[in-house]
């Protein structure tokens, strides 16, 4: 391109660049969203996905209610008042560890270091991202509530204490997938994320009341999983859809959400500022 001395090439610049007037970015509500729905279109183009928030659900509580409901409760059917809630949080807080897969696999493949150059509010590919993984969360919260009203299940607390506890499970899982994305940006492949996961969630999910009353274990075992925080959210979860809400239980649910994003969101905003 030749330059005059009459700003030539400046006048040839805007007519490629267009004189209309320059958009407005979009705000950080806008594009958390916008995030939030690439999310949900990643699962629209491969629907395997899903597998983990329709088929899990179901296999777990079948699986759970039918070996254990007689040893435990004399029959499943006298089980399932005590099992529901707690395959609920299991399932659940099982399936957080996807967002870091995602994460991970956004980075693996380039496509991340693309989204970082737009010019949006930079947590905003995050904070889409834990949205999108909320609606697979209620998802899968809503397959087992389901299921567990198919084979019987009649909660006390009714639809309002059944809503009540999956939103305490939702905000519970949200805060905790800060953890997995801050794990998804320090592992190197999806693999590892997998494998890290899974040793963290295993003994925190096992060793808790969601199968067994804490009062049947050994002292010892029984003194760990009572301070084990899925414990104290089967606990709060139980109690909302048992019709008597346990206040001390929902308000520790609470607080540990809380603390889980103060620490882990401002630790994982800046290793994705730092990330290369």
């Amino acid at each position: 391109m030749t330059i005059d001395t009459n700003g030539g090439m400046d006048t040839k610049v805007a007519a490629a660049l267009g004189s209309g007037p320059r958009p407005q970015p979009a705000s950080a509500v806008s594009s958390s969203l916008t995030f939030g729905w690439r999310a949900l279109l990643k699962i629209k183009h491969v629907p395997e996905q899903l597998f983990d928030v329709t088929m899990f659900p179901i296999m777990f509580t079948l699986m759970f209610t039918f070996i254990f409901g007689g040893a435990i409760a004399g029959s499943p059917k006298e089980y399932l008042p005590y099992l529901a809630p707690g395959i609920l949080v299991q399932t659940v807080v099982m399936i957080t560890m996807y967002t870091a897969m995602t994460i991970n696999n956004d980075i693996e493949k380039g496509v991340f270091d693309r989204i970082r150059s737009l010019p949006v509010w930079r947590p905003s590919l995050l904070v889409g991202s834990l949205l999108g993984d909320t609606l697979r969360y209620t998802m899968a919260s809503s397959i087992i509530i389901v299921v567990t009203l198919l084979l019987g299940y009649r909660p006390a607390g009714g639809v309002s204490g059944v809503v009540a506890a999956i939103a305490l499970l939702l905000v519970f899982c949200f805060s905790v997938s800060w953890i997995w994305t801050l794990l998804g940006f320090k592992l190197r492949t999806p693999n590892a994320v997998m494998g890290v996961s899974m040793m963290v969630l295993f003994p925190l999910t096992f060793l808790s009341n969601v199968f067994v009353a804490p009062s049947t274990m050994p002292d010892v075992l029984e003194s760990v999983v009572k301070v084990n925080p899925v414990t104290v959210l089967v606990d709060a979860a139980r109690s909302l859809m048992d019709g008597t809400p346990d206040g001390g239980a929902i308000v520790t649910v609470l607080i540990m959400s809380g603390v889980l994003v103060a620490v882990f969101g401002p630790l994982t905003m800046r290793v994705f500022a730092n990330k290369t």
